[in-house]
């Protein structure tokens, strides 16, 4: 079956991408603010190694860091023999294993952009919070949040869009099963290796206006945001 001029297949493959890309981005926003704010403001020595393995997706290659997390989540690894060992299936080949390789690959593109919204804001606001007897999680959700929207703003459409273009990560851990693990990058390149660059165009044109069409709204927001700020 035909949709748009792109097989049915195909559209699995992509709405599997967005689900991959919505459920890691959200996860990773939830897990990153508490690293990125102690990076942000913490004086431990330590700092400065945590921020070099944040950053490690960023140099290595995408295919290094799928090998390992094989390895790592697979029937013989840490993580993947202690869940068989306990009855449960290891997670290499599976939707699970494509959310935690996605989230480490992607960690830098939500912790960078927090680290800085944060470092931004200061400590004077959360203070003067807490003169007016502002709890902690209050001080957060009235303060903070709105200060610092425009750096989670690009965390989220930084991650998100970066998801929807990883391929080596998620090929060498969920490998190539349509319906399951088979994304749209993976998708293309099948496409690619068949000679079928029909397919492989619809489908990356897809993917490009859709990357595109978020980056220009992150950036037609923030622009936004700053307006707001300059004449408030």
């Amino acid at each position: 079956m035909v949709i748009a001029g792109i097989a049915e297949a195909d559209w699995i493959a992509l709405l599997l991408t967005l689900r991959l890309a919505l459920i890691s981005t959200v996860l990773l926003l939830v897990l990153c603010v508490p690293l990125a704010w102690w990076l942000a403001f913490t004086p431990s020595r330590a700092k400065v190694l945590i921020e070099a393995l944040v950053a490690l997706p960023l140099v290595l290659p995408p295919t290094v860091i799928g090998f390992y997390l094989l390895i790592l989540l697979g029937p013989r690894g840490a993580i993947g023999g202690a869940l068989e060992s306990i009855g449960l299936t290891h997670l290499a080949f599976s939707f699970t294993g494509l959310v935690i390789g996605s989230m480490v690959y992607s960690l830098p593109f939500v912790v960078q952009p927090l680290q800085n919204a944060f470092q931004s804001l200061g400590t004077r606001p959360l203070e003067a919070a807490a003169t007016l007897r502002a709890g902690p999680s209050d001080r957060f959700l009235s303060v903070v949040l709105p200060l610092t929207r425009r750096g989670f703003l690009t965390a989220f459409v930084l991650s998100f869009a970066h998801t929807l273009g990883e391929f080596g990560v998620l090929l060498m851990i969920g490998g190539s099963i349509p319906g399951q693990t088979q994304v749209a990058s993976i998708a293309i390149y099948n496409h690619v290796e068949a000679l079928n660059y029909g397919a492989a165009h619809g489908l990356s044109l897809v993917l490009l206006v859709l990357a595109f069409s978020l980056l220009l709204a992150v950036y037609a927001l923030n622009r936004r945001f700053r307006l707001v700020g300059v004449v408030q």
